[in-house]
């Protein structure tokens, strides 16, 4: 039977603007929030060592990797009930999912594959041999590449969605994280954590990448070897970077143009990943070894708020409108 927590007066309530879905690596479940009272309204088990989280672009399905089950957990929404699970091949990390909501590229850290599956059919579409232990997946504004990061390769590989082919790789700084394209598609951010840089490359319209940069991270007072980029998110409009910096517990703000770090806001400890709220007012992080999220006035560029969630918090996604 599936276990839910629910406050005693969620069924009283009204609707809530966003639901904002966190996954707790070590509780073992989802935690669920209001974007607009910021409370938790619900908690749900998600199988053991629930990483990535997405959610299908018209809101009908949450998928959440499970990572020491080797498969892809499938939740509604709404009720939180278990609809089906995906293939997904061993120790699946993080995933995107193509904005028509099928397929979804799964990154398999254990086996140096990326796994396209089929949403609707719940089958294997095909399996992309890529670096050593893959993690980041980012998809280009016209779906014609799939992006994954591997952490030992040290690389960005470009995969022909079409054709399952890499056409392009990047080498990067060391165990690159997460790779982030600008909304139209123009640019790419790639995180490196023990590099402790975020490489950018600048798209050509044919989608083939060139390095043109290397952002570094420098606070009085933090060790460098805490300042790790993790999450990456961008501004609709580009101007904005946003990268969780892990164990400093600080996100910075990178001015999108210019490409120089403006600010760092301090947040919770272990700072892992970042999502928007759909009018990009609000930007939500996980916070891995404090068990809460802090919430970012992203106009403002400073944290407002930290909630209380489930035991490490490792992925978020908000629910679209």
């Amino acid at each position: 039977m599936l276990r839910l927590v629910l406050l005693a007066s969620l069924a009283a309530s009204p609707a809530y603007a966003n639901k904002v879905f966190v996954s707790n690596e070590r509780g073992n479940t989802v935690t669920v929030l209001d974007s607009e009272t910021w409370e938790v309204i619900a908690e749900f088990p998600a199988g053991n060592r629930p990483r990535g989280i997405t959610i299908a672009p018209d809101g009908s399905e949450l998928y959440v990797c499970a990572s020491d089950d080797d498969l892809v957990r499938v939740f509604d929404p709404e009720t939180y009930e278990e609809l089906h699970t995906l293939p997904s091949g061993p120790d699946p990390e993080l995933f995107v999912i193509h904005p028509s909501g099928n397929p979804l590229y799964i990154a398999n850290e254990d086996d140096n594959l990326v796994t396209v599956v089929d949403t609707e059919t719940h089958t294997v579409l095909a399996e992309v041999p890529v670096g050593v232990e893959p993690e980041g997946m980012g998809i280009s504004a016209d779906s014609r590449y799939v992006v994954n990061t591997s952490e030992t390769t040290n690389m960005a590989h470009f995969i022909d969605t079409e054709t399952y082919e890499i056409d392009h790789n990047v080498l990067v700084d060391q165990r690159p994280r997460y790779a982030q394209y600008t909304a139209d598609g123009s640019r790419l951010y790639v995180s490196s954590e023990i590099g402790g840089t975020v490489s950018v490359m600048d798209i050509a319209e044919d989608g083939t990448p060139t390095l043109v940069q290397k952002i570094e991270f420098e606070v009085p007072g933090v060790q460098p070897e805490w300042l790790q980029p993790v999450g990456v998110k961008v501004t609709q409009d580009g101007s904005r970077v946003f990268v969780a910096l892990g164990p400093s517990n600080r996100v910075a703000v990178i001015d999108g143009e210019s490409l120089e770090v403006l600010d760092y806001i301090v947040v919770g400890q272990r700072v892992w990943q970042l999502a928007f709220t759909p009018d990009e007012r609000y930007l939500i992080t996980t916070n891995g070894n404090s068990n809460d999220v802090t919430i970012i006035d992203v106009e403002a560029e400073e944290a407002i708020k930290s909630v209380a969630v489930g035991q490490q918090p490792w992925g978020v996604v908000v629910a679209p409108n």
